[in-house]
């Protein structure tokens, strides 16, 4: 079973923050899969022991990725995660994750696999929980700080995207999941 989980925070006063980016990154990878011929019409429920949004997406007639959007704060994200994984006895080489990162400029993306947190607390706590590092990584630039505005990190990722970086954060997702679809990864399916 493949998981795809998209960290943020959940708290109404966080909705469309930079942090959640990663959010943005779980609907963009649900619209794909329907369109590249995978089936989900459950719609995401909220799990209170898994701490999570999820739903199944199926390949013909069987279960083979659950999306997960993590419902507790982003740096306790481990704990969500590492459930689900545990649930679904998830393999580390079928983990995605999508999150934000403010070392890429908004309306850039990159895929890796492995790669170091540089400093993002909700991938630390998965990898902490996992006790791996080595899984794949949908990072989702957000930074659109102006070179004489240099809003601190801690500070600028709570800031909530104006309507035009939406359309841009929304795009981005939507390349970046198109990407996914044609690594390794799906080529069972696609």
């Amino acid at each position: 079973m493949m998981l795809i989980t998209g960290i943020g925070n959940p708290d109404t006063k966080y909705h469309n923050t930079r942090h959640n980016a990663g959010y943005f990154g779980i609907d963009a990878i649900r619209q794909e899969l329907v369109f590249e011929g995978f089936y989900n019409d459950d719609g995401f429920k909220y799990d209170k022991n898994l701490m999570s949004e999820t739903t199944p997406v199926k390949w013909a007639s069987r279960d083979v990725i659950i999306l997960q959007k993590t419902k507790t704060a982003m740096n306790n994200s481990g704990e969500a995660v590492k459930r689900v994984f545990d649930k679904y006895d998830v393999d580390i080489n079928e983990f995605i994750l999508f999150h934000d990162d403010l070392d890429i400029k908004l309306g850039e993306f990159k895929i890796q696999k492995g790669t170091s947190p540089k400093g993002h607390n909700g991938v630390k706590s998965i990898e902490d929980a996992l006790g791996k590092k080595d899984f794949w990584r949908v990072r989702i630039g957000i930074d659109n700080r102006k070179e004489g505005d240099r809003v601190p990190g801690e500070d600028y990722v709570l800031q909530r995207f104006n309507k035009e970086e939406i359309k841009i954060i929304q795009g981005v997702c939507m390349a970046a999941s198109e990407e996914l679809l044609f690594t390794e990864l799906f080529e069972n399916w696609i």
